[in-house]
């Protein structure tokens, strides 16, 4: 008599849990997989340098707009100089970022610099300034040159640590003049660097 008690209380403390279970999953919802993943520092970056649509679809890249992309430009900046510095020798973070033109001279000079063997150490200080220098439309592509300025401590090494230039210890001013482009009729939202001049 005992004994199917206790299958009573294990029956009932089942469908107790079950009922709980049910209430808490409407509530509350199901997961789908994709809950709880945070994004990756390379999202984020493409998250920052994407375009308002609708203002590219009247193709006017107003003051609005051009500070929009300034801010992503800069992120962007600082990911590809980084990217080029680390001693993989690889280009990893930066490379949806990069034209296939100005990947296949990045890769290039990577491949020269590993081949000596040689690396960079880059300090990325800050970028102090970043201004649109020009804009324009070519056959529905956008093409914006951006002058850049950043602060960074940079020097090179051999295999044996030696320094082969640049200064460890100095803080080193740079300027840039880079040009990203961007297909406003494509629906990838993404900038990619085209040119570096210089």
């Amino acid at each position: 008599m005992n004994y199917s008690f206790e299958y009573i209380d294990i029956i009932l403390l089942a469908m107790i849990a079950g009922f709980i279970f049910l209430r808490l999953r409407g509530i509350l919802g199901k997961r789908t997989g994709f809950e709880g993943e945070p994004p990756s520092q390379f999202e984020k970056v493409l998250n920052n340098i994407q375009s308002d649509q609708k203002i590219f679809k009247k193709e006017n890249f107003d003051h609005k707009a051009q500070q929009e992309f300034l801010k992503g430009a800069k992120i962007a900046y600082e990911t590809i100089i980084t990217d080029f510095s680390d001693n993989d020798n690889k280009l990893i973070a930066s490379k949806p970022l990069l034209s296939n033109k100005i990947h296949d001279q990045f890769e290039a000079a990577l491949k020269e610099r590993s081949k000596r063997g040689h690396y960079a150490e880059i300090t990325f200080i800050g970028v102090k300034s970043a201004k649109i220098k020009e804009h324009k439309m070519l056959d529905k592509t956008l093409n914006v040159t951006v002058d850049f300025v950043s602060e960074v401590i940079t020097c090179i090494r051999d295999i044996d640590k030696k320094i082969i230039s640049g200064d460890p210890e100095k803080i080193k001013k740079i300027y840039d003049t880079w040009v990203f482009s961007r297909d406003t009729r494509s629906n990838n939202p993404n900038w990619q660097l085209v040119d570096t001049l210089t």
